[in-house]
């Protein structure tokens, strides 16, 4: 077995990769397409309208350029209430997007739903690529060129069920896209780039109003008044962050309509862009799956996990045991954030995020020299070696951090460590070498026999 471990190193910590919006009717071939440009299948495809999944924004690339790709819905005219929210769907994707990749079904040709989105898209102004898709043949060509009618420039005659002009499609996108910034962000000079999540009305706005010491942001009692992330440059600690607020994740992103819909999207881009996320959790409520979904979130994006717990100060005994009781059950999975009872109303304890929020980097940027990784490492197999089985016992033959921002080890190891040892390596790394607040990742590769000659 050999797991990735050099697999994409982006620059998820500096400037915001470029972003493609794939737009068209339902069953268009929208998430045949984003499979093909990603080279495997993450998007679910099945020949039913509407079918979304919750993740819709991958990292891809081409021709060394990186990009975050999103798949977006389609848009069914004859839903209830869609004939509105095809514009409003349109014009937030088109606003969220560098380029958009507008694939149009040349089997069908050109309808009235595709009419109204080129106006929508005529009036955004953004580039615009046409793919003219299910080109399965040079009969399917001319139907292609008669989508010149729709003023978008060259459609581009793509099969993205066998990948047939996709290339080409991809090379339009490219020439496209803004130019690439000269130079990355400076993250070891610059303000440290902190996502403020969590689901609708916690509280995330008004503890960002507590920390500027102002208002900045809109509070309202409704959930869901931030929709775009609002960067926020606020002095914490005799320095200053980048605070970025977003709008509260909904239940599942397929739930969502309209602005709930790409502001769930966006929260997403918003960690990818973040170095730390703080989490937060309305204590006076039970744990909810949005919180447990959230948090996992940034557990896969890779960064520093800070969870905040909001309205501690208005918590009687009882609750605060209950709460105890729940964080030990849900949230033992991550128990290695760093966890801050605050109140964003009064500021109770805000001022704790701010340790809080360095700890995490800390641990996030931790590199652990290799002798001193394979010592360690050492004495713990040798203490607790791994199970045998099979009549066989794997061992750990040497070991690295790939990475860090968060750390990456890479185990070179006789046979296949099991997930359960895994577990306890981790563990006994978070011991030794600190690792607070932030995701460990462990990838093992297995040596392979060399047959004697």
């Amino acid at each position: 077995m050999s797991e990735p471990v050099e697999a994409v190193e982006a620059d998820t910590g500096q400037v915001p990769l470029p972003v493609v919006a794939v737009v068209g009717r339902p069953n268009v071939g929208k998430s045949t397409l984003v499979n093909r440009i990603l080279g495997r299948r993450e998007a679910v495809v099945e020949d039913v309208p509407g079918v979304t999944r919750d993740r819709v924004a991958y990292d891809a690339e081409w021709a060394g350029r990186a990009f975050t790709l999103l798949d977006t819905g389609g848009w069914d005219p004859e839903g209830q209430g869609m004939a509105a929210r095809i514009t409003a769907q349109a014009e937030i994707a088109v606003v969220a997007a560098d380029v958009v990749i507008f694939v149009v079904d040349v089997t069908v040709g050109a309808t009235d739903a595709d009419e109204a989105v080129v106006r929508v898209l005529r009036r955004a102004g953004k580039p615009v690529v046409l793919a003219a898709n299910k080109v399965d043949g040079p009969t399917t060509e001319a139907d292609a060129a008669a989508l010149w009618n729709l003023g978008l420039g060259e459609p581009h005659p793509v099969s993205a069920l066998h990948g047939r002009g996709s290339g080409d499609m991809l090379d339009a996108v490219l020439a496209a896209l803004p130019d690439a910034p000269p130079e990355s962000f400076d993250e070891e000079t610059g303000p440290r780039r902190v996502a403020l999540v969590g689901k609708p009305n916690v509280g995330k706005s008004s503890l960002l109003n507590k920390l500027a010491g102002e208002d900045r942001v809109v509070v309202d009692a409704v959930a869901g008044t931030t929709v775009d992330p609002v960067d926020e440059l606020i002095s914490l600690g005799d320095r200053e962050w980048r605070f970025i607020d977003t709008a509260g994740i909904r239940r599942r992103v397929r739930e969502a309509s309209g602005a709930e819909y790409y502001a769930s999207l966006r929260t997403a881009a918003a960690l990818e862009r973040a170095e730390v996320a703080v989490v937060l959790i309305d204590a006076s409520e039970p744990l909810a799956e949005q919180d447990l979904r959230i948090i996992s979130m940034v557990e896969e994006a890779g960064r520093a996990l800070v969870i905040a717990y909001n309205k501690w100060d208005l918590l009687d005994d009882e609750r605060r045991e209950m709460l105890e009781r729940e964080i030990d059950r849900q949230l033992i999975r991550v128990s290695w954030a760093m966890r801050v009872n605050v109140s964003a109303l009064t500021g109770w304890h805000v001022d704790r995020l701010v340790r809080a929020m360095d700890t995490a980097l800390e641990g996030w940027t931790t590199r652990v020299p290799t002798a001193k990784l394979n010592a360690f490492l050492g004495e713990v197999v040798s203490a607790h070696p791994h199970p045998v089985r099979g009549g066989k016992q794997p061992r750990i033959l040497f070991a690295t951090q790939a990475d860090s921002r968060p750390p990456r080890f890479v185990l070179f190891a006789s046979g296949f460590l099991e997930a359960s040892y895994r577990r306890f390596l981790e563990r006994r790394l978070r011991e030794q070498f600190g690792f607070a607040g932030t995701p460990i990742e462990l990838s093992v590769r297995v040596r392979e026999r060399r047959s004697r000659s």
